[in-house]
């Protein structure tokens, strides 16, 4: 054998080896668009966070918001009807779980639990004056999806037409084939007038 012989395998071995690598990098050039656009788009991720200016609210009025395609119910209740809210006790809840995302996944679905926003004092006796009133949740029936009817149903909160859920004024179920109560979003007070939804 000559000094070329076993050289020649290793020049052509490099040659593989770069040509591989150089074919791999266009590979991965060539796919990253196709992988890139399942990210979401700008439009979608400005939805994370909404905020909500609800000076116009009346008493007893609802608005609805749309967070990341959900319709959010924000509703400034009666002073009659969180009263009532407050009288139910969690023995004759069908779910006894807040269903807030602002307390632990295991707070109690009484009614001061279930306005709690970020940002509020751990204890219903430190909420802010004036914002007990305000009710914010996700409004999709926890049965199958439908969007609820408000200020109706036996407990004068909402009702779900689809399966016939019932809802009081605290969004808790109280009848009806919905397993939980309906979800409260991330959210806080920016100001007296502004909730930050997200």
């Amino acid at each position: 054998m000559s000094v070329h012989d076993t050289a020649e395998p290793n020049r052509r071995d490099f040659l593989y080896i770069a040509t591989g690598a150089v074919a791999a990098v266009g590979a991965a050039a060539a796919v990253w668009p196709f992988i890139d656009q399942m990210n979401p788009d700008a439009a979608t991720l400005a939805l994370a966070e909404i905020e909500v200016d609800v000076s116009q609210v009346a008493e007893g009025q609802s608005i609805t918001a749309k967070w990341r395609g959900k319709p959010v119910f924000i509703r400034q209740r009666t002073a009659q009807e969180v009263e009532e809210a407050k009288g139910v006790a969690l023995s004759d809840l069908k779910d006894p779980i807040a269903r807030n995302a602002n307390l632990p996944a295991d707070a109690p679905a009484t009614d001061i639990n279930r306005v709690m926003g970020a940002g509020s004092p751990g204890g219903g006796a430190d909420l802010p004056a004036g914002r007990e009133q305000w009710l914010v949740m996700i409004g999709v029936c926890t049965h199958l999806g439908c969007i609820p009817n408000g200020q109706a149903g036996d407990y004068g909160g909402w009702f779900c037409p689809c399966h016939g859920s019932h809802y009081d004024t605290a969004g808790r179920i109280r009848f009806g084939p919905a397993p939980e109560n309906m979800a409260i979003p991330p959210f806080e007070f920016t100001s007296d007038t502004v909730i930050r939804i997200g």
